[in-house]
């Protein structure tokens, strides 16, 4: 995806630990959908679901934020078309 400067973001320093979150919250949902074919107990699933749940939106909001300080330090710079740059910070911070 591009963003407001025509360009893809750069690499973020916490990008790798997300993706390595979610590779393991991957691993978490297939374990959770064996659980349920072996009839597991449904307070054991739920758990695992809400620890899934928690690793999936502590990434999308660290990336959100990470995305809105890119977008804020485009402003204050003068770097690319405001208007543009508010269109796709309005469009991220809908995903709050």
């Amino acid at each position: 995806m591009t963003h407001a400067t025509g360009a893809h973001p750069p690499l973020q320093e916490s990008h790798p630990d997300i993706f390595k979150r979610l590779k393991r919250a991957e691993g978490h949902l297939r374990s959770i959908i064996t659980m349920m074919q072996e009839q597991r107990s449904c307070a054991d699933v739920v758990q695992q679901l809400h620890a899934v749940e928690k690793a999936v939106c502590q990434a999308k909001r660290t990336l959100i934020k990470e995305h809105v300080d890119h977008l804020l330090e485009h402003l204050v710079d003068g770097q690319g078309d405001q208007q543009e740059i508010l269109a796709e910070f309005h469009q991220i911070t809908r995903h709050l």
